[in-house]
């Protein structure tokens, strides 16, 4: 049963059903791990966690990277931080790429948008 995200839902996890469609990784050091967002529903809430044990950066559809240098410039990825969450909405056949510098574990479960 695909569980929905329904407007009224706040975006982070707290009072939430349990999601139908979980996942987790063991992210390896300077390695683009990549999770391709399931069919059953054309969009998605996805709730990304980072452990306690690594910042993990995140992008859509490109390769995750880190920041260049000190100045501001251009980047494909949003830093999701240590023990830290983001929601994003995403659609069918998307794909995640998680990176990080030192490894690290990250989950990711999605709610269907109805």
């Amino acid at each position: 049963m695909i569980r929905n995200y329904i407007g009224q839902q706040a975006v982070d996890d707290f009072g939430q059903v349990f999601a139908s469609y979980k996942y987790s990784a063991a992210v390896a050091a300077t390695t683009d791990t990549l999770l391709t967002v399931p069919g059953g529903a054309a969009r998605f809430k996805a709730l990304i966690k980072a452990g306690v044990d690594a910042e993990i950066w995140v992008a859509l559809n490109e390769v995750a990277d880190i920041p260049a240098g000190a100045g501001f410039a251009a980047d494909t990825s949003e830093l999701v931080t240590v023990n830290g969450e983001v929601c994003r909405e995403v659609t069918a056949g998307d794909v995640l790429h998680f990176y990080s510098t030192a490894g690290g574990t990250v989950s990711v479960v999605f709610y269907a948008v109805i």
